[in-house]
């Protein structure tokens, strides 16, 4: 087996590595777009009077315009690849992050993270399955490229914020179209590379065009996907309550200002970025079950102790759990591609999906819980989100199934 040194060597002398660092690139672009909703919440807060139910409406309208729609976008794309389908989603967010930035009345914002979220939907399957074709079979490393790409937005996103933002008001998340218009020039040799690649091929059923057989029968793979589905829910729960009101719980708890609460949420993201690049190389290496198995499960220690520490503690215990949480999904989104090798993009916007879908609906139930017991309470009762990650038990290890007749 190579080391991740010379795996890394291996594929940037690929032909297609230009396409995955520009995949990245735009994920990043787009996630510091996306980011730039949650980063303002404090702001929004005191500018419209909003109540912690009202913000979590907002992540709610947010999370379901950004997950409902990717397996539909992503099914459809499988059946007709559209070379433009990337560009058409940074418009729909660019012209949401305008009437972000505008917005007065709670309808308004409403309205403006709906239209983040559909191209947030479109996106992410899409550049997903392309990052799948342009792997050239190390699709762990190629995702995890990809990924960290979104999780380094995600985690500057609230930083620029703090920077460009907060000091000044709402009005200056236009110098964020900045942000879009760098996302526009990246999707240009994607759109070409991929262009080049549907003429040649004439589908996308698979990184070499062909159509591969499953490994598990059809009863196996509903029953895999459910596992799939709880550790994604005992992730994502826990991620929103730290997404959405992180910067709340420092504020109220250690009584830090809003710019050091930005500060203290990039340090957690950021850990996110680190977490999925290492997800996805070790999962090649040592399989995925493990990396699953240990990602989500090994973050319990660090969740159930956060809410009886002093704020330093505090910070290096949100590090730890970013660092291993974010390391799932990668592994995650890959096994699943491995039991559905021939959609691609349905498997990527239905897990997508699902996780900002469970993203939102946590959002809303934790706003309601923080109003009536406090924000400290949230995190008490959040902490045990990650036990569930003993479901990884029964997921079956892929690389050691022989092929199993399709039912």
């Amino acid at each position: 087996m190579q080391p991740l040194s010379a795996r890394l060597r291996s594929i940037a002398a690929q032909s297609t590595f230009p396409v995955l660092v520009a995949l990245s690139c735009v994920h990043c672009f787009n996630d510091i777009l996306q980011a730039v909703i949650t980063a303002v919440y404090p702001m929004l807060k005191d500018d419209l009077n909003l109540s912690f139910a009202q913000i979590g409406l907002i992540t709610l309208v947010y999370q379901i315009a950004a997950s409902v729609f990717q397996p539909v976008v992503g099914l459809a794309f499988d059946r007709r690849p559209m070379v433009a389908s990337l560009p058409m989603g940074m418009i729909s967010t660019t012209l949401g992050i305008i009437l972000f930035a505008f917005s007065s009345s709670l309808t308004a914002v409403l309205i403006s993270v709906f239209l983040v979220g559909i191209g947030s939907s479109t996106l992410h399957p899409e550049a997903s399955r392309i990052t799948s074709l342009a792997s050239h079979g190390r699709r762990g490393l190629a995702q995890s490229i990809f990924q960290v790409g979104g999780n380094f937005g995600s985690s500057v996103g609230p930083l620029l914020v703090a920077m460009f933002v907060a000091p000044y008001g709402r009005r200056y998340i236009l110098l964020f179209l900045i942000i879009s218009a760098c996302a526009f020039a990246a999707m240009r040799p994607i759109c070409r590379w991929y262009r080049g690649y549907l003429d040649h091929h004439g589908s996308v059923r698979g990184a070499d065009g062909k159509l591969r057989k499953r490994p598990l029968s059809t009863r196996r793979t509903i029953w895999v996907v459910s596992v799939l589905m709880i550790l994604i829910f005992s992730k994502y729960v826990y991620m929103a309550s730290l997404t959405s009101y992180y910067t709340f719980y420092l504020i109220e708890q250690f009584g830090v200002t809003i710019k050091m609460s930005q500060i203290f949420l990039f340090v957690f993201l950021f850990a996110t970025a680190a977490g999925t690049l290492v997800g996805g190389p070790v999962g090649d290496r040592y399989g995925r079950k493990p990396v699953i198995w240990a990602s989500i499960l090994g973050a319990a220690p660090f969740t159930l102790l956060m809410p009886h520490v002093g704020l330093a503690a505090t910070v290096i215990l949100i590090f730890c759990v970013g660092f291993m949480l974010s390391s799932a999904f990668p592994a995650i989104l890959l096994y699943s591609q491995e039991l559905l090798p021939n959609k691609l993009g349905l498997v990527s916007g239905l897990f997508f999906g699902f996780a900002f879908g469970i993203a939102g609906i946590a959002s809303a139930v934790l706003g309601d819980f923080a109003d009536l017991y406090g924000i400290k309470e949230v995190y008490n009762w959040c902490a045990f989100m990650p036990l569930l990650g003993l479901v990884a038990v029964f997921l079956p290890n892929l690389k050691k199934l022989p092929g199993e007749e399709n039912l």
